[in-house]
């Protein structure tokens, strides 16, 4: 949890573990092409997964899975910094993991978040 919350520090000046942070790969010097350009890194803290999932009452594995939607949809360019931004990709990321055969993460209200990135 110390690697995350100083992760978070330094990237986001917020001096706290975190559930998972993205980042963008950017351009790759060399890479040939006709190369697919991959997305970048997902960094999820168990830790901190592990203790929301409790709190929240859902499976660990259903938050790992939400945690890894929500990191990947940061990668694409989807950002909660605003209401109208969060409700888009929480409702992207509800989708994504009903369709996948894992409850809504957000329970009933869409326009609760119960995220911190």
């Amino acid at each position: 949890m110390t690697e995350m919350q100083h992760l978070n520090s330094e990237f986001r000046e917020q001096d706290k573990p975190t559930n998972v942070l993205s980042f963008p790969a950017g351009a790759i010097e060399g890479l040939p092409a006709d190369a697919d350009m991959p997305l970048g890194d997902i960094v999820v803290c168990a830790e901190v997964v592990r203790t929301e999932a409790k709190e929240q009452g859902k499976t660990a594995e259903a938050h790992w899975a939400h945690m890894m939607v929500h990191g990947t949809l940061h990668l694409l360019g989807f950002d909660h910094e605003n209401d109208s931004d969060a409700a888009v990709m929480e409702n992207l990321e509800t989708r994504i993991l009903t369709e996948n055969g894992i409850s809504n993460p957000y329970g009933e209200s869409l326009g609760e978040s119960l995220h911190e990135t």
